[in-house]
């Protein structure tokens, strides 16, 4: 991408758009967000246009991805709230797949999960392994990049479990904690992401970090790194899931899914290839110990408020 094309992202003001957007500006190129939460604090200000993420309105939704070159999908719902469903989530993202080849984009970097087509009877899963059919059956190159997981200053799942390790005697492991682990930094993330829009060829990529690590062994960097003294104990799945419902009902929020469980525990957040990101989170994590998990980072605030 060496003119400064138009480029489409849902979410700048989320998590993972919001590097995207960052790595695209930097690069030179315009960007245009898809946002449902257009009031949400806009670090780029004019220098990105926004316009409303709408499903139901699938005319308007084409006529926001006029001119674009490529669009980065980020959208989808780590959990079902609210009315909003995974069923729901795959009919929203196919109708954005419709109105993107209405407009004649050219080229569609959809984010999906590792292992999405491994784990049919898991809900998130089965709905990623859809859309990723969906991407494919489209008429734009595509590339579709399977994070594992991510992790960086905004990150939630990273820094609530150790919000928990700086302020609980206690921590629950599900299981042994032998499950691996395969973590890619945001933005490495992005960089993948941006580098894919530059090809024309239909590619499936895994987006996966330096190190594997177990459960156990990340949960142990994490304590030490902020020097927690909370004891880590071992449950059974059901119970260490209770366990975090137990957090979440004090903090009105979802700390863990079942699905999430489930993934960890049958080894879907790691695969075998060489590494897309350059990161290691042992390094990432001894330079920003004395902020991570100062304080905890809702999902329902970011995603439902």
């Amino acid at each position: 991408m060496a003119d400064p094309r138009l480029c489409a992202v849902t979410g700048s003001f989320s998590y993972t758009g919001k590097y995207i957007t960052r790595r695209l500006l930097a690069d030179g190129h315009r960007v245009r967000t898809l946002t449902g939460h257009p009031n949400r604090p806009n670090e780029f200000g004019a220098r990105v246009e926004a316009r409303p993420l709408d499903f139901e309105r699938p005319h308007e939704l084409a006529a926001s991805l006029d001119d674009v070159d490529v669009l980065f999908n980020t959208y989808w719902i780590r959990f079902e709230r609210g009315g909003q469903t995974f069923a729901g989530a795959v009919a929203n993202t196919r109708a954005l797949i419709a109105a993107a080849e209405r407009a004649g984009v050219r080229r569609l970097v959809h984010v999906s999960i590792a292992n999405a087509t491994s784990a049919p009877h898991l809900p998130y899963y089965a709905g990623k392994a859809a859309l990723e059919e969906s991407v494919k059956a489209s008429a734009m190159s595509h590339a579709i990049i399977r994070p594992t997981v991510i992790f960086g200053d905004e990150d939630i799942l990273i820094n609530n479990i150790t919000w928990i390790l700086r302020h609980f005697p206690l921590f629950g492991a599900p299981g042994g904690g032998n499950y691996r682990m395969r973590p890619i930094f945001v933005e490495d993330m992005a960089e993948l992401a941006v580098s894919l829009a530059e090809r024309d060829d239909n590619v499936t990529v895994d987006a996966v970090g330096p190190e594997t690590l177990t459960f156990g062994e990340w949960l142990k960097l994490l304590a030490t790194n902020v020097e927690s003294r909370t004891r880590i104990v071992h449950l059974p799945p059901t119970l260490a899931l209770w366990a975090s419902r137990a957090i979440g009902l004090v903090m009105r929020d979802v700390v863990l899914t079942s699905d999430e469980v489930k993934g960890l525990m049958e080894d879907l957040l790691v695969t075998d290839g060489p590494p897309t990101g350059e990161t290691r989170l042992t390094e990432w994590l001894r330079e920003h110990r004395d902020q991570v998990g100062k304080r905890y980072a809702s999902e329902v605030a970011r995603h439902f408020d």
